[in-house]
């Protein structure tokens, strides 16, 4: 198993810095998240060749590896001019992971709820043009569920890679997700059953906590206007909120594990360091053995 950190709270450091830091921290592993610099949000890729280099020379000279890289693009748009140019990001993209030597790329589904079947047909549209660039890169995908995008729920997101019918795309859970992924009509979140369901298509995990959204009859955060169609979660450390957290190691145990497992808290720029080796210790007592 790989345990990684996402370097999104240390985003602001020049790749080496950054690179060097998370070593620092003990960690072996990270997954590369968008920054600004090299692979922004929704846009087209900044990494020249010098930058990609200069990625490796920072991997190599602190002896940390790439797990993972984590693109967000929006290929399931159902407006076309937006899904296409989202092809040719995801076309660069992999094409500097595959420069980077790194074997896996993570994402998520993208779309909009309200516009579902649009968006749906919008990725597979995505996936006849992307899935033959991964499979000749010989680089895997995994998919995530995420809130306000098409797919928001864990057993639909299980079903829909499933569908994809390629043994090297999986399935990432990112427990932060978890009250969100359960679906509206659970008022708690059922981790250990989620976790099951995806089964041996369960490759990765995001690991950070948050509240229970649906708490609290619905109050536990009170958003204005009345009936926002607006969603939100926390990526906060271990026990600052109310993921059933013997349930998701109890059950990844149970599973057998043996995927990538990401730190992936966001919340705390101001002590990014000590929060992050804070996680490592958590996640290294709860998995490694």
């Amino acid at each position: 198993m790989k345990i990684a950190l996402d370097p999104y709270m240390l985003r602001a450091l020049p790749l080496d810095e950054m690179v060097r830091t998370v070593a620092e921290l003990g960690y072996p592993y990270i997954e590369l998240s968008p920054r600004d610099d090299f692979m922004p949000f929704f846009l087209h890729p900044r990494a020249d060749d010098e930058r990609v280099a200069e990625l490796k020379g920072a991997l190599r000279r602190h002896g940390v590896q790439l797990s993972s890289v984590l693109p967000l693009y929006k290929w399931s748009s159902p407006d076309e001019t937006e899904r296409q140019a989202a092809v040719r990001y995801w076309k660069r993209m992999i094409e500097v992971t595959a420069e980077l030597e790194c074997p896996l790329m993570n994402s998520e589904f993208n779309g909009r709820p309200e516009r579902a079947a649009e968006s749906e047909a919008a990725f597979w549209r995505s996936m006849e043009e992307l899935l033959p660039v991964f499979e000749r890169e010989g680089i895997a995908l995994n998919l995530e569920a995420h809130p306000d995008d098409f797919c928001e729920e864990n057993a639909p997101a299980v079903d829909l890679v499933r569908a994809i019918n390629k043994p090297w795309v999986g399935y990432l859970y990112c427990a932060p997700h978890s009250f969100h992924l359960s679906g509206p009509a659970q008022t708690g979140a059922d981790i250990a059953a989620m976790l099951r369901y995806a089964g041996d298509k369960l490759r990765h995990v995001h690991i950070a906590d948050t509240f229970n959204h649906k708490g609290s009859s619905g109050l536990r955060y009170i958003l204005n206007p009345p009936g926002t169609p607006a969603r939100i979660h926390q990526h906060l450390d271990i026990g600052q909120g109310e993921v059933d957290w013997d349930a998701f190691f109890g059950t990844l145990r149970e599973l057998g594990f043996d995927g990538v497992a990401t730190a992936c808290v966001f919340a705390w720029e101001e002590r990014a360091r000590e929060s992050s080796a804070m996680m490592l210790e958590r996640i290294t007592k709860e998995l490694a053995a």
